[in-house]
């Protein structure tokens, strides 16, 4: 009996190209976990509109094609992190940790707390306001060090933090030789120097020997959801230029797919205009780097190239009504930061991924009803943050995505 091909049995791997142009293959691939996933190709079509005695259509015929891609997956650490990095178009890079310090714990306003140094600067060695942190070296009171501390302001000389696992630090100090480690790398758009980098694709069909490779593939969008209960999921989209079908596998022994932890809202930590929303029930995030195809050219069954428009990020997140926080921000038309965190369990060094936006428009403030609590939608569209530096609390960007793992 003839056998038909079974999505368990596919395998959807991708590899860096050195170039547009130059299809990855061999090994070195990666494969992917995902929920679905697929690519296809699309050609356009013209159909004949003539006049003929007859009186019957002449037909249609093939324009230019372009192929296309959706993933859609769970969220965990280091899984999407080459295509977050495709859309911010800037790799994902680490942050200097900071060495010998003298640091002082004390308690701050609310919840917070502040870590201060004796000397030396915290701006000038990278501490990002939405940077997750820990204390890595130092002789302090068990709970204190190797506990993920969310950056909520930054001054020369002052952290002020918020212990992500809800925890308690202990105030103490000054601590001689202490490390402060901005864990993992951290990708945001640049200025300058945007990378452009294009990606092969293969479905390998291993039970009916069937390999599609798709080419010059660059992730366009994600979007990123939090619900209030189940799993953070992620769906990207992907615009390429060719695809080829063979009977034999391209990527050859990728590696494996990641095995992290898929993250779930449980553990999310959700920051608006500096303050912990307890009360908020879902959150969503869309990146989109603004793809179209590339011009047609005579003679030519493929577009040229991928064209990017500007990187754009929105988004919207929904709460339970209880005040008039937030609406604020909507009438009196403020910007303000919004910073989500997400950790794969309560532990406190547990694996996690941020989203941090330093200056967000609220766009709305609508309520619903029913025999219910009533829940509030806002709406929100991120910009670049012209006031950001390299020397201030917040870069000069839209947004910045942090996975400690990497």
């Amino acid at each position: 009996m003839t056998t038909q091909a079974q999505g368990v049995y596919k395998q959807l791997s991708y590899k860096v190209q050195s170039a547009k142009g130059s299809a990855a293959s061999g090994s070195g691939g990666q494969l992917l976990r995902r929920e679905t996933g697929g690519f296809k190709m699309e050609k356009a079509s013209f159909s004949a509109n003539e006049i003929t005695s007859h009186m019957q259509h002449t037909g249609d015929s093939y324009g230019v094609g372009k192929t296309s891609g959706s993933v859609s997956g769970l969220v965990s650490c280091g899984t999407y992190a080459d295509f977050l990095a495709n859309v911010t178009r800037n790799a994902f890079t680490a942050t200097t940790a900071l060495t010998g310090l003298s640091i002082t714990v004390a308690a701050g306003s609310g919840s917070s707390y502040t870590l201060t140094r004796a000397s030396g600067d915290f701006l000038a060695g990278g501490v990002k306001i939405g940077d997750v942190i820990r204390i890595t070296a130092g002789t302090y009171t068990a709970g204190t060090k190797d506990n993920n501390l969310l950056v909520t302001g930054v001054t020369a000389t002052v952290l002020t933090v918020l212990v992500v696992n809800g925890s308690a630090l202990t105030a103490e100090g000054p601590i001689a030789s202490s490390t402060i480690t901005i864990k993992g790398k951290k990708s945001k758009p640049p200025l300058t120097g945007h990378t452009n980098l294009y990606y092969t694709f293969e479905e390998w069909n291993a039970d009916i020997s069937r390999s599609t490779v798709y080419t010059d593939v660059q992730c366009g969008k994600a979007d990123i959801s939090l619900p209030s209960t189940g799993n953070a999921t992620i769906s990207l989209g992907f615009m390429g230029l060719n695809r080829t079908k063979s009977g034999s596998q391209s990527l050859t022994s990728p590696t494996a797919e990641t095995t992290t932890a898929v993250l779930n809202a449980t553990n999310g930590y959700v920051i608006v205009g500096g303050t912990r929303v307890l009360i908020a029930t879902s959150m969503s995030i869309s990146v989109d780097g603004g793809l179209q195809p590339g011009e047609a050219t005579i003679g030519s069954k493929l577009t040229t190239d991928i064209v990017k428009g500007d990187i754009k990020v929105s988004g919207s997140f929904t709460a339970l009504y209880e005040d008039e926080t937030i609406g604020a921000y909507f009438d009196s038309e403020t910007p303000i930061s919004i910073v989500v965190v997400v950790t794969d369990d309560t532990s406190a060094d547990a694996d996690f991924i941020t989203f941090s936006m330093s200056k967000v428009k609220v766009f709305s403030d609508d309520a619903d009803d029913g025999k219910k609590q009533i829940v509030k939608t806002h709406s929100f569209v991120a910009e670049i943050n012209g006031d950001g530096s390299s020397a201030l609390a917040n870069d000069k960007t839209i947004i910045t995505i942090q996975d400690s793992t990497l």
